[in-house]
């Protein structure tokens, strides 16, 4: 008689897993082998690659498209900045009190917005991001509208020396990517995981079944704006300074990472990672051609919109039936 089994890994799966710990193992290694450039170029796409998969994460599953996450970005930022300068925290600790502080911002910003509906939603959330930004600029202990940088007694807290500095700082961007990633798929897998599904597939459907989206919904808000505002923190702690205008800039921290989950294909924890891996090897390569470069861009998105409604790697999910990181359960028969 047939006995079944249920799981999510398979042996390609097992496969892939050991290549993931060696790749990670490789970049671990990377302030030994890598040049300075090269250092800050991964830590910038770790940051990317997380906040890519978070907005995934808000509109792929949960379905709330928001415009607004650089609100997030920047008051991680600002959080970081005024513990270092006035209350002496030690800026790597300074991250994950950043993240708590934009998860509790995000609980009355959610009151607000939640409020909104589809379109009034997005703009929602953006109109949330420019009243930040218009109130940070009134900060005169931060500088004000030209903010302000973390002075050297904060930075050299860090390490003494520039390379080990820059490495420590590159090493809190792999553990902060690797987090956002582990987050993603503990979520997903659970039941909640489940629920996130129902609702993205049919909400109607999810509230019929007892599922209460609201609650649901509130807590993907809340749960990325917390992972939003470390990565804003680690962000601004490797620029060394903040001010509004970088901060809450809609452009580097929503419209890009926006572009980054559609042509990678949303909807899936690979789509993010591969939409970032795309955009920097454009922006790389074509970056020097100035504003034919963002028509460039333009042209891609909507080639890829075009043909792959789904991105790049929902395409190829579609033809092939590949899932490098199990989510959905597998029947077997033995």
């Amino acid at each position: 008689m047939a006995e079944f089994s249920v799981g999510s890994a398979t042996r390609a799966h097992r496969f892939v897993a050991v290549a993931a710990v060696a790749v990670v193992a490789g970049l671990a290694s990377a302030p030994y082998w890598a040049s300075r450039d090269g250092i800050q170029l991964l830590g910038e796409f770790f940051a990317y690659a997380a906040l890519a998969s978070l907005w995934n994460l808000l509109a792929g599953y949960a379905g709330l498209v928001s415009v607004g996450q650089q609100a997030f970005v920047g008051l991680g930022g600002y959080v970081m900045a005024a513990l270092a300068i006035f209350v002496g925290v030690n800026p790597l600790y300074a991250i994950p009190i950043a993240g708590l502080a934009a998860g509790i911002v995000a609980i009355p910003v959610a009151m607000i917005t939640f409020r909104l509906r589809g379109a009034y939603f997005a703009i929602g959330t953006w109109v949330v991001a420019e009243v930040f930004r218009l109130l940070a600029s009134q900060i005169g202990a931060m500088g004000g509208g030209s903010g302000a940088s973390l002075p050297a007694r904060v930075v050299t807290g860090i390490a003494r020396s520039r390379a080990d500095r820059e490495a420590i700082i590159y090493w809190v961007a792999l553990v902060l990517i690797l987090l956002v990633l582990g987050l993603i798929v503990v979520v997903l897998r659970s039941r909640f995981g489940l629920a996130l599904t129902a609702i993205r597939d049919n909400e109607l459907a999810a509230r019929s079944n007892g599922i209460e989206v609201g609650r649901v919904k509130l807590f993907v808000y809340v749960l990325v704006a917390l992972a939003t505002g470390m990565i804003g923190a680690w962000i601004f702690l490797q620029k060394l300074r903040v001010s509004p205008t970088a901060a809450f800039d809609v452009n580097d921290w929503t419209a890009l990472v926006i572009f980054m989950t559609v042509i990678g294909g949303i909807g899936s924890i690979e789509g993010p990672i591969i939409g970032t891996i795309i955009f920097f090897v454009m922006r790389e390569t074509l970056s020097d051609l100035g504003s034919i470069y963002l028509m460039i861009l333009g042209l891609v998105a909507i080639v890829v919109m075009l043909r792959a409604p789904r991105g790049i790697w929902g395409a190829i999910a579609a033809r092939t039936g590949w899932q490098v990181i199990p989510l959905r359960r597998l029947l077997r028969v033995s």
